[in-house]
């Protein structure tokens, strides 16, 4: 088996990460393409750093067992498959099932921090970054946050501005100048997902 090659995506929350990957993933079957995600390697809440005010910070970079998920990247790149147990973002409406992911030709890596991280940022062939506005965002992730994982307005509010947005500015924001391709998502990325795609399938010998 020949190396993979290796996408690493981010942008901030409410970019447009998740579409963006159910785009790929409505083109592409696990043979082809594993998506990995860092959203399923938060450590667990009571380890997570508590701000000032109490308040658990799951937007940091320690907030991610970045050991365990690079170690699970270079699995998947050896050939090997792997599992885990799924991240429920403390909701306790939902139970957590077991993840697997197969080894594929193609590797997405998507994350806040996935560029971030020096060790998984050098496993990366192709950097994509997603921007969209930041009142755009802000919308997104409150209908994500309130519905997908319950949280209260205030506390998605409160996060929004004293953990989001700080964090995107200092660990996720800078690194779009470095990035292979940029995608903007204010409107829609239909043409950015189709050139995404077209890349994939190019790598994959597939005839569009």
């Amino acid at each position: 088996m020949s190396k993979p090659f290796i996408i690493g995506i981010t942008g901030g929350s409410g970019s447009g990460k998740t579409t963006f990957l159910n785009a790929i993933k409505e083109q592409f079957n696990r043979e082809q393409v594993c998506i990995i995600s860092q959203d399923d390697y938060y450590v667990p809440i009571e380890e997570q750093y508590i701000d000032e005010q109490g308040v658990e910070n799951f937007d940091i970079p320690r907030s991610i067992n970045k050991k365990a998920f690079r170690k699970d990247i270079e699995k998947l790149i050896a050939g090997e498959v792997v599992s885990i147990k799924e991240y429920t973002f403390n909701n306790k409406n939902i139970k957590p099932k077991v993840i697997t992911f197969h080894p594929a030709p193609v590797i997405v890596v998507e994350g806040l921090f996935v560029f971030h991280y020096k060790k998984i940022q050098r496993l990366l062939d192709l950097k994509i970054f997603l921007h969209a506005k930041e009142n755009l965002k802000v919308i997104r992730r409150i209908k994500r946050d309130r519905v997908e994982r319950n949280y209260p307005l205030d506390d998605v509010l409160y996060r929004y501005e004293h953990h989001v947005l700080p964090s995107f500015e200092k660990y996720i924001e800078p690194y779009r100048e470095s990035a292979d391709i940029v995608i903007n998502n204010n409107e829609a990325m239909k043409m950015g997902i189709r050139v995404v795609e077209g890349f994939i399938k190019n790598e994959l010998r597939i005839e569009n």
